[in-house]
């Protein structure tokens, strides 16, 4: 059932975030996404997209979850939960994850943060009240869960974000991808990571719900840096083959046919006492029934998300995300197949408005990957 088919009295309204009035003043385009108002634009899409690929790009994400476990055993209690090696993880340091269901299906994904005394966890907005029951319901008494609603989500994208945040935090130059520090910014205590969604290199800076604005302005300040809507975000993040939960991800999916065996750390395969093992690593040793692949389409015809995939005349897969790639100058896409035909060269069709079109398996990223790995680099 939709909202628009509940009863007036029970229907949902839709939230505004802190910087509402803020992206409001500023032109943007807001559409509602992930139960808020969001801006999908600026100045266009196109534009936005690629002044992130060349400059720096502000977004707000304040519409994720910001959460925090305390407590003996809280490590422990996580890797019930997640397949990832939280017990390694070091201080100061993030890794990318999948909160799981008992048969291995893909709950969410996340990234965890060891913040020394305590693990920090930013879950995607709509699905964030979700994660927040099910791992209050899994999670023993003795582990405080916390749900920072004070403060907010900036992501600064792009090859100028470290010179251009440096200058207002200036622990960020130090950093290197999925690292994270403690700062404080006029007063203001802050948190940052060098990671992102774009594939570019950047960060992500959790701020007070006060300080959102003003922290924006001073960026935005900077001849390096815009304000970048939803639309831009979700093209940058189609070219670098990053899926997004709910889309490309979702509970009838496992970590190998979404291709985040990565995900799934060495310890832990080892150990084999992730949620769904027996399904997850059987599918690592022998291979899924399908996997999440790359598409190029011939032609300028986008191909969008429910599109259904044909080898010949056989129905074999859909698409997940698709769109037009401003950095590539074509469509792209992202979907499911059979692993038989997960090989990047693989010709197959899109159904699009009744009609076939040209795709061929690729391998992604669709455009390299430029996060900062080592200092210097």
């Amino acid at each position: 059932m939709t909202d628009t088919e509940l009863p007036a009295e029970e229907a949902v309204e839709t939230a505004t975030l802190p910087l509402d009035a803020w992206h409001r003043a500023k032109g943007a385009r807001m559409v509602e996404f992930a139960g808020y108002w969001m801006p999908i634009q600026y100045e266009g899409i196109m534009a936005e997209h690629l002044w992130t690929r060349e400059h720096a790009g502000l977004f707000d994400v304040s519409h994720m979850g910001q959460i925090s476990l305390e407590g003996e055993g809280a490590v422990a209690a996580l890797e019930a939960l997640v397949p990832g090696d939280i017990a390694g993880l070091k201080p100061g340091r993030m890794r990318y994850s999948l909160l799981l269901a008992e048969d291995g299906g893909i709950l969410d994904d996340l990234m965890i943060t060891n913040e020394g005394d305590r693990l920090g966890i930013v879950v995607n907005g709509a699905v964030k009240w979700d994660d927040i029951a099910y791992l209050r319901e899994n999670l023993p008494d003795a582990v405080t869960l916390n749900h920072n609603e004070d403060y907010g989500l900036l992501a600064l994208q792009g090859p100028k974000a470290a010179t251009a945040l440096a200058r207002l935090v200036p622990e960020a130059a130090a950093l290197v991808f999925m690292q994270t520090a403690r700062a404080t910014w006029q007063g203001h205590a802050i948190a940052l990571s060098r990671s992102g969604y774009t594939g570019e290199d950047g960060f992500e800076i959790a701020l007070p719900n006060e300080a959102l604005a003003p922290f924006a302005d001073a960026l935005c300040a900077m001849e390096e840096v815009k304000p970048i809507g939803l639309g831009a975000r979700d093209s940058l993040r189609l070219e670098a083959g990053l899926p997004l939960y709910g889309h490309d991800l979702d509970p009838a999916t496992d970590p190998i046919e979404g291709d985040l065996a990565f995900a799934i750390s060495k310890r832990r395969r080892e150990e084999a006492n992730f949620p769904g093992a027996a399904r997850i690593l059987g599918h690592l040793a022998d291979g899924a029934p399908r996997k999440r692949v790359g598409l190029t389409v011939d032609g300028k015809l986008p191909v969008r998300e429910g599109a259904k995939l044909f080898d010949g005349n056989v129905e074999v897969g859909i698409v997940t995300s698709g769109g037009f790639a401003p950095s590539v100058g074509a469509p792209i896409a992202m979907g499911y197949v059979p692993t038989g035909l997960a090989e990047p060269g693989i010709a197959l069709a899109a159904e699009v408005r009744g009609k076939r079109v040209p795709v061929v398996v690729a391998a992604t990223p669709f455009v390299p990957h430029n996060y900062v790995r080592k200092q210097g680099a």
